[in-house]
């Protein structure tokens, strides 16, 4: 049909393949004209032929092809990045200008945008009530501030610093560090909201080492970077979420093996200024890489929690028995034993049920 030896390759039964969508013929007036198997005298219908073997397909990934006897126990989902950006260790060192485009203020109309809809938003964090509301945010011409306003605190006024990360890349812990340096000089401030639409997993560190100010890492919702049309859409609900560190015990076992248990999220309280610890109500899930190298999270280890029970609603979806104790190696809050990493250091990531992620990196 192709006029081509078909690839001798096995595709099916592995989604590392990807799907099978509808594909269509790309034909132009160049494939035509190039094409060896047009000759005079042939019929329209040879000719045809001849324009099928050799047209290039293009695939209609937004129709992909059924299959009436799979159970689809997921919605549709979508892979969202950032433009490229990669994580280094604080002990690695960076090239100067690489150094400066980490660290450098920004200015502009993504500045604006994103204080607008933090002083209508305020920050949420997994508590309905539990948001930080601004009584006062205004423009702040400081070198790594970008905002500064006030809030109440146990009916209390408070000031308020907002500094906000790159509008593509990774909120780093020398931001932070310079951040709220320039938060704790003269009168200072009681809370410095760092802004990130994603986050070193080494800020949560740099972000206890500044006495009393409060540093607060608000991830900011990818629609942010979307446009206003999507925005009208979205609300101004959940558009800066604070997702707590998570509290973890690591130990390590007789035989050498390391063992991870996550205890739940210690939550950050806006209207009281209080961090509490929460249970493992508020995971919906987490994620071990057992051996860290310090720029990319590979998941080798995954568990869910949370409230409820996944494996029921899984059960009346697939309307099909589940194995209980195969799942219940996944639903757990004790990791499995794992041979201790060569880099020295493992990464854990949480996600809660609204999405939001916090990554905390462990030397063991």
């Amino acid at each position: 049909m192709t006029g081509r030896v078909p690839s001798s390759a096995r595709t099916e039964g592995d989604i590392k393949k990807g799907f099978v969508y509808r594909r269509v013929p790309h034909v132009t007036l160049k494939s035509i004209a190039n094409n060896p198997d047009i000759k005079d005298g042939m019929t329209r219908r040879e000719i045809d032929a001849a324009i099928a073997r050799h047209a290039e397909t293009e695939l209609l990934y937004d129709q992909p092809c059924e299959d009436s006897k799979r159970v689809r126990v997921s919605g549709p989902f979508t892979v969202e990045s950032l433009s490229p950006h990669r994580v280094l260790a604080t002990d690695e060192e960076r090239p100067a200008t690489e150094r400066e485009a980490a660290t450098a203020p920004g200015t502009g109309q993504f500045e604006t945008m994103i204080l607008e809809n933090l002083k209508k938003a305020g920050v949420q964090n997994t508590v309905k009530n539990e948001r930080l509301s601004f009584d006062r945010l205004e423009p702040y011409a400081g070198v790594y501030l970008q905002a500064e306003g006030e809030y109440a605190e146990n009916s209390k006024s408070r000031r308020a610093a907002v500094c906000i990360g790159p509008e593509h890349g990774t909120v780093g812990p020398e931001l932070v560090k310079e951040a709220a340096k320039e938060a704790v000089k003269g009168v200072g401030f009681d809370l410095l909201v760092v802004c990130g639409f994603a986050f070193d997993p080494h800020v949560s560190e740099e972000a206890k080492r500044y006495g009393k100010l409060t540093v607060l890492m608000a991830r900011m919702n990818p629609d942010l970077a979307m446009g206003d049309e999507l925005l009208k859409k979205t609300g101004a609900g959940n558009l800066f979420m604070v997702f707590g560190e998570p509290d973890v015990k690591v130990a390590k076992q007789q035989d050498g093996n390391i063992v991870v248990e996550i205890m739940g999220v210690d939550v950050y309280d806006p209207t009281t200024g209080q961090i509490r610890s929460h249970t493992t109500d508020d995971i919906a899930c987490w994620f071990i890489d057992t051996d860290y190298n310090g720029e990319s999270f590979f998941v080798r280890h995954a568990y869910f929690c949370g409230a409820d029970e996944p494996y029921e609603k899984l059960k009346r979806a697939l309307r099909a028995e589940i194995d209980e104790a195969a799942w219940s190696s996944l639903y757990s809050t004790k990791s499995r034993p794992f041979a201790p990493p060569s880099t020295s250091k493992i990464a854990i990531k949480v996600i809660n049920h609204y999405g939001d992620e916090v990554l905390k990196v462990y030397q063991v």
